[in-house]
């Protein structure tokens, strides 16, 4: 079953893009929750000439996420959290420690754009930030035991 996006999905595509499902997720959650619809003949067309229209509005989001990118480009993050004696966190450190770091320096990136892999341990890793499509930075970030010398000062 072809159908086309109403919104952005995970795993499945973007806004506007026309993919193949299987009938039962399209017809049992996809069309009903209104993040999709049959791409139909007359819907493909209707989706056509929308493109066109919005395709100038595009351009410029895509050149604001390539501005944003390149003011990511050289961040590096250090993020203070409780550790126990042997280094293990206690939880974990997630996309919204990564945002409100981001937001503390002055970048104001939505939590849902940035993935991160399960962090469990001190030490270095990265979280991707997906801006666009086709706009995708990546951030390093380390991982410290609060109230060590490491940690960074905080923001003026």
């Amino acid at each position: 079953m072809e159908i086309i996006l109403k919104e952005d999905i995970a795993n499945l595509g973007y806004k506007n893009d026309i993919v193949k499902v299987k009938s039962g997720y399209g017809r049992n959650y996809l069309i009903p929750s209104g993040k999709a619809v049959i791409a139909s003949p007359s819907a493909r067309k209707s989706l056509a000439e929308e493109l066109k229209q919005r395709a100038h509005k595009l351009e410029k989001i895509k050149k604001d996420a390539e501005a944003i990118a390149d003011s990511l480009k050289d961040v590096a993050l250090t993020i203070a959290t409780k550790v126990s004696s042997t280094g293990t966190i206690f939880g974990s450190v997630s996309n919204i420690q990564i945002a409100d770091e981001l937001e503390k320096l002055g970048h104001k990136i939505d939590r849902k754009l940035i993935t991160v892999a399960p962090v469990k341990e001190v030490g270095n890793y990265v979280a991707t930030v997906k801006l666009h499509k086709e706009v995708v930075v990546e951030i390093p970030f380390k991982v410290i035991a609060e109230g060590t010398e490491e940690e960074a000062p905080k923001a003026e």
